[in-house]
């Protein structure tokens, strides 16, 4: 079995991978490709942390995986990150597993590649302006989901501690986004907010995070932090100004988006309202934006098919590139 870390991965795998094998099984999806059973989720609610278990295979190259990831926000006091996890990845035709491989990174790609494709395909194209709500673990890939599909002159960064958002920026600079785009810490919300074209949120707020009426004609939000249903980013305002919510995965979202299943609660909104999932945008069967004024919405609660998609092509250029530990289990 092979082994990779963190830092291996990094080295070989990055946003331009993840983009181009996300939308390959996206494709794959639409096709019937791809299995993808139910996830597990156990909550631990002591520590306000959970654990994930999700499976998922491809049927025609005969890969499987499985991941687990664990989220515990409480552990930057101790030292250890939020999330935590590893991916299994298993040949399908004789049942030999083949990588175990850290996800934490992976995770965060996968899902900022998914709010760039969705951000390609449903903000305006001139968009050069990214508010970031929330500067945690999943927030630096969202931005370089974006970054790698639209020419952003400006970053707003709204975090409620004001020092984290100031080593977001950071990080940033040190990551390559240079001085042309700038990068400035907002601490009043609803500035930031009209100030965007585009939006990112990816917080594990239990209450919306923004106004909706703050929200500007034209503009496209990602939300990608809230993934159980007592969660929620946006409110019922918002979305009911949407024009088009499109989401990663209908059933996940239909189970697990809060602010979602929060606003099917009340009158005049319902799942029906939902525009369509990303595959089918990519693929062409639903409209992608259609209008300068349009507000849209991307909604994304995961899947394990995405992990599948990134954990392929790690393993893949791991072997071609003779990177990892191999070992006897």
């Amino acid at each position: 079995m092979l082994l990779l870390n963190e830092k291996e991965i990094q080295l070989i795998y990055g946003m331009t991978e993840a983009l181009e094998d996300v939308e390959k099984v996206l494709r794959s999806k639409v096709e019937g490709k791809i299995e993808n059973p139910p996830r597990t989720v156990v909550e631990f609610p002591e520590h306000h942390a959970s654990s994930l278990y999700m499976p998922s295979a491809d049927l025609v190259e005969e890969v499987a995986t499985v991941k687990t990831v664990t989220i515990f926000p409480d552990n930057p006091a101790v030292g250890k990150p939020t999330t935590q996890g590893v991916i299994l990845v298993t040949d399908a035709q004789n049942g030999e597993h083949l990588a175990l491989m850290n996800a934490s990174y992976l995770t965060r790609l996968r899902t900022g590649a998914l709010s760039g494709l969705a951000t390609a395909k449903l903000s305006r194209l001139e968009s050069t302006v990214l508010t970031v709500i929330g500067t945690g673990g999943m927030a630096f890939e969202q931005v370089l989901g974006v970054l790698a599909v639209r020419d952003i002159k400006e970053i707003l960064l709204v975090n409620p501690t004001e020092e984290k958002a100031v080593q977001f920026g950071e990080k940033l600079r040190a990551f390559g986004v240079n001085e042309e785009v700038r990068i400035d810490v907002v601490r009043d919300v609803s500035v930031a907010v009209r100030r965007a074209d585009i939006i990112c949120c990816s917080t594990r707020s239990t209450e919306p995070v923004f106004n909706g009426s703050d929200v500007l004609p034209g503009t496209h939000v990602n939300g990608v932090g809230s993934y159980l249903p007592h969660m929620r980013e946006v409110d019922v305002e918002f979305i009911k100004r949407a024009s088009k919510i499109v989401v990663d995965d209908l059933e996940g979202v239909t189970e697990e988006a809060g602010e979602l299943i929060h606003a099917a609660s009340e009158p005049d909104w319902s799942f029906d309202d939902i525009h369509g999932e990303l595959m089918d945008v990519i693929v062409g069967e639903v409209e992608a934006r259609t209008d300068d004024n349009e507000i849209t919405f991307f909604k994304s609660v995961g899947a394990a098919y995405f992990d599948l998609a990134v954990a392929k092509g790690v393993y893949r250029k791991a072997k071609d590139l003779g990177i990892g530990i191999q070992v006897e289990i």
